[in-house]
């Protein structure tokens, strides 16, 4: 079983320096499998199977993403509808009700400074609450809800910030392991 399933979504990963140093940083960590959706499904069309398979064989599940437009990737967005309306809706009993208490961590980079998002900002809203609907998402398909982790400043940061934000990541998978 792995231990804990991330699943990145980024459409334009070769180019992020965020996300890419995020994700490698926990990919060395045992236990972590890293699924990158846009290299898995260039056409966008899911083996339903394999992605079932996947989520059923984490201990924890991690969604791993830029927020673009207040909201998850194309992608991920369809891989939710496809994987999870299976799972919850079409074979709740023996696939989405397997999957009951397992924890789900968001892990996000926004491109603007955290200051653009609150009250005041340009955004409005703290980023931990444009991503309710993924809280509510969590919520409905039994799946134990974490604090998200965070990144902002994404298209500026240093390489010395990448690879502070890369530890974090780290520690922050690490802990979750040990819930």
């Amino acid at each position: 079983m792995t231990e804990t399933l991330i699943l990145i979504s980024h459409p334009g990963y070769a180019a992020s320096r965020a996300n890419r140093a995020l994700a490698e940083a926990a990919a060395a960590l045992p236990g972590v499998e890293v699924a990158h959706l846009e290299a898995l499904y260039p056409d966008g069309r899911f083996d339903l199977d394999a992605e079932v398979a996947r989520l059923l064989g984490a201990r924890r599940i991690v969604l791993h993403f830029p927020v673009q437009w207040y909201s998850t990737p194309p992608l991920l967005k369809a891989w939710q509808d496809a994987v999870l309306t299976r799972m919850f809706y079409i074979n709740a009993e023996t696939e989405g009700a397997r999957l009951a208490g397992r924890p789900l961590l968001v892990a996000a980079t926004a491109g603007n400074r955290p200051e653009a998002y609150d009250a005041t900002g340009m955004n409005l809203y703290p980023l931990p609450e444009l991503l309710r609907p993924l809280h509510a998402t969590a919520h409905r398909c039994g799946l134990a809800w974490q604090e998200p982790f965070l990144i902002f400043n994404a298209r500026t940061a240093s390489a010395d910030d990448l690879a502070s934000a890369g530890a974090a990541y780290r520690e922050r998978l690490l802990a979750l392991s040990q819930e």
